[in-house]
């Protein structure tokens, strides 16, 4: 089998490739695809791949579950999605699309097709058959196939996005833990000689993310200047395990000044470090060791592991609340202490101020004064 790609406009290319018939002949298919040329070679190489293992399916005959699972292998494929979202995106095909819509086919998906869904989602959705999923979950996977349709409208295969036409439920967010002011003061000691302890507070007092935290380098703490550089993040995934990759926006790349209680962390912490390995006989550590590897060895730390551990300890000290928190608490730290927004997003890592706000309005509210102030900033970028 054979295919090429010819560009058409300016973000828009003609597939055009062979499958075989039933009855022994080839046969010559075009396909207009609105991309850029790397898009459009995937999906080129789908079509292929597709023919190949006589999954070629009449667009008439085509099942939403085809159509979806398809969209998300040639955004994988392509780049378009990284491993872990692209993993995300397959969970939610499989466990909240396929199960009710996937048998029905493409071409005569309606809007109130879509409305079911989301009933069904919101009552019957959950995989141990307990109830309905979060508002929030099911915004999720109502976007994806919102985008998964538009795909399919540039295509052709349909006249319209319907999942376009049918709202979301409204999301109803789950409140917020965060440690209170006194758990706040008492955790350095209640963390002390912890596996967890040193991590966890340079979270509570930088707002890193896990992913962040566990891909710092010894490299990128400046003692003398009291700061710190995030370059890197950790992912974990199915297929490819825990690796380095960059954050996942220009933003997530930034310098933060360090707080003396990090400072004295992390020195106590490198001083432990270096003691061991000179009782292990391993000689001084590369220049780019890792500030946190899994305990007792130079590698990566798991963050699914990590989270099990700060589980453990959380539950036993009867915090009640999640490591995210710790980045959420330090927010709140800097919104209580009249922190300008603009600084907040910038040491947070958010795109912009105004995503900050979207997460953290409700912070504000006990003063309005703050709260106006922060949107007029918001809004200014």
């Amino acid at each position: 089998m054979k295919g090429h790609i010819r560009k058409r406009g300016r973000d828009s290319f003609e597939i055009k490739y062979d499958i075989d018939r039933s009855d022994g002949r080839r046969q010559t298919r075009y396909k207009s695809f609105r991309g850029s040329k790397r898009e459009s070679q995937a999906e080129l190489t789908r079509l292929l791949n597709q023919a190949q293992s006589g999954g070629h399916v009449d667009p008439h005959k085509l099942t939403v579950a085809e159509y979806v699972r398809a969209r998300v292998a040639h955004w994988r494929a392509a780049g378009i999605v990284g491993d872990k979202g692209g993993e995300r995106y397959e969970e939610l095909v499989e466990f909240q699309v396929v199960p009710f819509l996937g048998t029905k086919l493409l071409q005569k998906l309606r809007a109130m097709d879509i409305e079911a869904w989301h009933d069904y989602l919101r009552t019957k959705g959950r995989l141990d058959g307990t109830g309905g999923l979060s508002t929030r979950t099911i915004g999720h996977v109502h976007k994806l196939l919102k985008r998964v349709l538009r795909d399919a409208v540039q295509h052709g295969l349909v006249l319209k996005n319907v999942a376009g036409e049918v709202r979301a439920p409204k999301i109803v967010a789950a409140e917020m833990r965060i440690l209170t002011p006194e758990q706040v003061s008492a955790l350095p000691s209640m963390l002390a000689g912890r596996t967890v302890e040193a991590p966890a507070l340079t979270s509570l007092f930088t707002g890193l993310r896990r992913g962040e935290l566990l891909a710092l380098r010894w490299l990128d703490v400046d003692f003398d200047r009291k700061r710190m550089t995030i370059r890197r993040a950790l992912e974990q995934t199915v297929e490819f395990g825990t690796r380095v990759k960059e954050p996942k926006t220009k933003s997530g790349k930034r310098t933060i000044g360090l707080p003396d209680i990090v400072v004295e962390t992390l020195r106590e912490h490198r001083r432990q470090q270096l003691e061991m390995r000179l009782a292990l006989g391993l000689g001084k550590p590369s220049e780019d060791a890792l500030v946190f590897p899994a305990p007792g060895t130079e590698r990566l730390w798991s963050p699914d592991v990590f989270s099990g551990l700060w589980k453990d300890v959380e539950t036993e000290l009867g915090l009640g609340i999640s490591f995210h928190s710790l980045r959420h608490t330090h927010a709140s730290q800097l919104i209580a202490a009249d922190v300008p927004i603009t600084e907040i997003a910038h040491r947070l890592g958010h795109q912009s101020p105004s995503t900050t706000l979207s997460i953290y309005a409700h912070l504000f509210r006990k003063d309005d004064s703050k709260a106006a102030a922060a949107i007029n900033a918001a809004l200014s970028q």
